[in-house]
């Protein structure tokens, strides 16, 4: 029975929410802001094995003091702090390897003691981390965010984000801790592995296809980390970011803009690092007054773990949790992860003594609730039973085949095939293969940073994986059943052998226990642990050295230029990787990734993301080539493909117009392949330093052997806007050029066109991508 509005199912969410919080205590008020974090010190639980805050998305690498004194300030056991409510509940399945069945029945029986210990019986939110999957014992791990980028695929990651959505809903989750939506600005930077690429375009557009599936199954989808994050000086971990706003406003911002716009995101999560000195997380002109005002956002922003404690123990820009509290409160913040420190005790003795004015809590308490009633978490018919339960499961399977399925197709399409001299690849059937180097034979170089099994698993080496994670050397072994494929100990072994496989790369962890993770950061490009000499030693032997990297980040090959005989590269590509890549080697996937961040050439004197201007590209001025010996979109096949008829119709456009440009593309090969059409925008007058090249769109053309297809990219004006001042984003008249190109550089055909009218100032409802369509036109004989 209905007895006040907020229980009234059929009413808006907001209208329900402001009426429940005009019947909540200041206490109750701030209960709804905070977390607790079952099997963690930062939660109070007992029995933690104190070790899961440190490996988590707060502790930095140079904040090892301050992140302890968190812990230590951890927060009473969750049955004390229920009493008036809770707000989030932190991930329950991600913390420690529990069996997924025991895990949901548990946390049924947490949400239904915090509905029956608090007043109003509002269950948690429960949130959790989903970069490669859902991040629980036996889920199944898809390749990484950077592996998504290589794909060019977004609807294949929206299918593969649904599907984590409906595993995590089906046993209780609500929230997902992703996408990262950084655009990577120095792949030196550790999380380089979690981020999708180096081009805010296929940032956004892969990002929002994330975003939609999470969202479809209903999973509220957190951004982050907003906003700048990877733009730090040095690429150092939480470390400041030097950039200026034309950067944040053309580089940084417009993934998350499309994620939002287009995506239906629902939360965004607070950045850990400070902009020209504010931090993000007490920056109210960005969690404020841009995202809301200007974007129009109404969702949550909740704290990266800990970020609101590092105003006062790192930043130094608050002189308590209380100041702490306010800051990230009046900035915009709306929720404290992972446990309550600062928005808790301290906050209310901050608000009773008049300190932070009770309205902006009653701001951020209003968020979470009208979020809850979009969740059903305020209906009275709302069952704590995770559906997985309520259908009689007495097992639950997060590993099922079609995810392991789908994680594969997902693994075969990120693979970049980035050299193939002499066709050294395929690899023969029958031949004989030394396969070279300690990776070849593991299961690391699989998996990133935040896969459960490099998150979690590492604390726990008594227990299994949890998934079977086939490595390269046994999925080479079966896809070549013919051939004599041998492990060998070093590079000398292989001399007898008619090619040499040399798999190098990284190997995951956090905070300085990896190679390649969030606070693993490089010094520089050298592949680590010295597997360039490995490489050197195979080379020295004779016999084509086909190179295979299982890294996080791309790492420089200049070294080897033009002398290995074929290098293949994928980036963490998760439970299936190993089939994936074999399957590659061994001719059965024709390969269709396409590099998301260029190779560099050399190790140091760090190459600029593509996007630079001509001061930025080769000149005279400086004897340094920031050339990548690899550029962005850069990807072979084992197939070829011609591209003519390019066409862009009238060459006048209006400022405020469009207008049509198709290539046509022909597989002229003998076998089935997978062309990436990208359109770059060549602008070569504005009024600022705009980059050569900027994508604007792609397109993956499959094709069978023979068959052609005619691509059509609807372009619009508002694609050439740029940020002319901070706040004024314009479309000027002039010349430019539209490229049709395989890769950064690889222009195969251009469309000059001429923009005629008056210069433009647009808004936030530009248009943000062209339409693409994918005709097929028939045979190669009739195109």
């Amino acid at each position: 029975m209905q007895h006040h509005p907020w229980q009234d199912a059929t009413l808006p969410a907001r209208d329900r929410a402001a009426d429940l919080l005009a019947r909540l205590t200041l206490e109750e008020k701030l209960a709804q802001l905070v977390a607790v974090w079952p099997g963690s010190d930062a939660g109070g639980d007992e029995g933690s094995d104190g070790e899961s805050p440190g490996d988590t998305e707060g502790a930095a690498d140079a904040n090892v003091a301050p992140m302890q004194d968190v812990i230590n300030a951890s927060t009473p056991h969750p049955d004390t702090v229920t009493v008036n409510g809770l707000g989030q509940f932190t991930r329950p399945f991600g913390t420690a390897p529990v069996e997924p069945d025991v895990r949901a029945r548990q946390l049924a029986d947490d949400q239904r003691r915090i509905v029956a210990l608090s007043r109003f019986g509002i269950p948690a939110v429960v949130h959790e981390e989903c970069l490669t999957g859902f991040t629980a014992w036996r889920a199944t791990v898809f390749p990484t965010p950077l592996a998504w980028g290589a794909s060019f695929d977004p609807g294949l990651v929206e299918e593969a984000a649904r599907l984590i959505g409906v595993s995590m809903r089906r046993v209780g989750v609500h929230q997902g801790l992703s996408p990262v939506l950084d655009v990577i600005r120095d792949p030196r930077w550790g999380r380089t592995e979690e981020s999708i690429g180096e081009d805010p375009y296929l940032v956004a557009t892969i990002g929002t296809g994330y975003v939609r599936g999470l969202e479809s199954a209903g999973v509220v989808a957190t951004l982050k980390h907003f906003a700048g994050h990877a733009a730090s000086r040095g690429a150092r971990n939480h470390a400041p970011v030097p950039i200026g706003p034309r950067e944040m406003a053309d580089i940084v911002l417009p993934p998350f803009e499309m994620a939002l716009r287009e995506g239906g995101a629902r939360s965004v999560m607070a950045a850990y690092h400070d902009l020209d000195g504010m931090p993000a997380s007490a920056d109210p002109s960005l969690l404020t007054g841009l995202l809301r005002d200007r974007w129009g956002f109404t969702g949550t922003v909740v704290s990266d773990y800990f970020s609101v404690s590092f105003l006062e123990l790192t930043h130094g820009v608050a002189g308590s949790p209380a100041e702490a509290a306010g800051a990230a409160l009046a900035a915009g913040i709306d929720v404290e992860l992972p446990a309550q420190r600062c928005y808790g005790e301290p906050l209310l003795k901050a608000v009773r003594s008049g300190e932070v004015p009770e309205e902006l809590v009653d701001r951020s308490v209003l968020r979470v609730l009208t979020q809850k009633a979009e969740l059903g978490l305020l209906d009275t018919d709302w069952d704590p039973t995770p559906a997985a339960l309520a259908d009689g499961d007495t097992t639950i399977d997060l590993d099922p085949p079609h995810m392991r399925a789908l994680a594969r197709r997902m693994a075969e399409e990120s693979v970049v095939l980035l050299a193939n001299r002499d066709g050294a690849l395929p690899l023969a059937a029958d031949g004989r293969i030394a396969v070279v180097g300690p990776l070849a034979d593991a299961v690391a170089p699989m998996l990133g940073c935040y896969t459960f099994p490099r998150h979690v698993g590492v604390q726990h080496p008594e227990l299994p994986l949890g998934v079977e994670i086939p490595t390269l050397l046994e999925a080479l072994r079966e896809e070549l059943p013919g051939a004599a494929v041998e492990h060998v100990a070093g590079p000398a072994d292989a001399a007898g052998a008619d090619v040499c496989v040399v798999v190098a790369g990284d190997r995951s962890g956090l905070f300085g226990r990896g190679t390649s993770g969030e606070g693993c950061d490089a010094l520089d490009l050298e592949l680590p642990d010295g597997q360039g000499e490995l490489i050197d030693a195979a080379l020295a032997t004779g016999v084509p050295v086909v190179l295979v990297l299982l890294t996080g980040r791309p790492y420089a090959l200049g070294r080897w230029a033009g002398r290995l005989a074929a290098c293949v590269q994928a980036f963490f590509p998760g439970e299936e990787g190993g089939p994936a890549v074999a399957g590659v080697l061994a001719g059965r996937v024709n390969p269709s990734g396409r590099l998301p961040i260029g190779v560099p050439r050399h190790p140091g004197g760090q190459p600029a993301p593509y996007l630079a201007p001509p001061l930025g590209q080769h000149g005279g001025a400086s004897n340094l080539d920031p050339t990548p010996l690899f550029p962005f979109g850069h990807g072979l096949s084992y197939t070829t493909f011609a591209w003519h008829g390019a066409d862009g119709g009238h060459p006048d456009v209006p400022t405020d117009g469009g207008a049509d440009v198709t290539v046509t593309v022909t597989n002229t090969g003998d076998r089935a392949g997978t062309e990436v059409v990208q359109l770059y925008l060549h602008d070569p007058v504005a009024r600022t330093a705009r980059p050569v090249d900027r994508l604007i769109g792609y397109a993956r053309v499959p094709l069978a052997a023979g068959e052609s297809a005619e691509v059509t990219f609807g372009f619009h004006a508002d694609l050439t806007a740029y940020t002319l001042a901070p706040g004024e984003r314009v479309v000027d008249p002039g010349a430019v050029e539209l490229r049709f190109a395989a890769a950064v550089g690889d222009v195969r055909h251009t469309v000059p066109l001429t923009l005629t009218g008056p210069a433009r100032t647009v808004g936030e409802d530009r248009r943000l991508r062209p339409e693409v369509t994918v005709r097929r036109t028939g045979e190669a004989a009739a195109a």
